[in-house]
């Protein structure tokens, strides 16, 4: 069995289902999507595809899908749209996304899928071994600490810089939601692939896997648990 996390896809199916075939899964196998399943990806962006893709994928792997910001958002407005108010004063939702959504999908199917985000967890802990991850959007928190605010599991502090150098004391986190090119100038880790690839810390106890697909020069990226393995498209 082995596990593998993507990071943030952003309405990218071109490049979701490149990983996918890279990878093969099977059926022991666990995929994590850390969040940010929609939303950005440009002219490109497909976000039924991806859903459905999710979907299909779910019937033969176990998938888990941790919420991310984007996918928060877009299940609000989704609320917000069809929660009967006057729809001529709900301004238009800021991202393609829930525009090429509703042509495609039912009301009730908007809001099954609204639903399911809803749903998601903030975080996952995974042990392999004697290794323990936590796998969130933005930021990690000891699961033995009182639960934080959701806010700050799906988009972090807005000072992420001792997170990302000191992570959570005897875990490993692997996060998304901030493009890992951020890094670029940190003395404090380094890129496992060149530009445009997975970052760690130089404790190895943080890896920021959004690098960022949705965006022109982004990647999708995609890392096995157990053996290491990165995967791009």
């Amino acid at each position: 069995m082995y596990h593998y996390i993507i990071a943030d896809i952003h309405n990218s199916i071109k490049e979701f289902n490149s990983i996918i075939d890279q990878i093969a899964p099977s059926r022991q196998d666990e995929i994590v999507l850390l969040g940010d399943v929609f939303d950005r990806g440009g002219e490109n962006s497909d976000p039924v595809g991806v859903y459905f893709s999710i979907l299909r994928l779910s019937m033969n792997v176990n998938v888990k899908w941790v919420r991310g910001n984007h996918d928060h958002m877009l299940a609000e407005y989704i609320y917000s749209y069809y929660g009967g108010k006057k729809r001529c004063n709900i301004p238009p939702y800021q991202y393609n996304s829930f525009d090429l959504m509703k042509d495609r999908l039912a009301p009730v199917d908007m809001l099954d899928l609204a639903d399911l985000i809803k749903g998601l967890p903030l975080q996952i802990e995974i042990n392999i071994g004697s290794k323990k991850y936590l796998l969130a959007h933005a930021m990690t928190f000891d699961p033995a600490l009182v639960e934080q605010d959701d806010t700050l599991y799906l988009e972090g502090l807005y000072d992420m810089e001792e997170y990302w150098r000191q992570g959570v004391k005897g875990y490993v986190s692997l996060v998304g939601h901030t493009d890992s090119s951020y890094q670029y100038n940190n003395s404090h880790g380094r890129y496992l692939d060149g530009q445009h690839s997975i970052w760690t810390n130089d404790l190895e106890n943080v890896y920021m896997l959004d690098c960022g697909c949705g965006l022109p020069n982004g990647r999708l990226a995609c890392i096995c648990l157990e053996t290491g393995e990165r995967f791009y498209a």
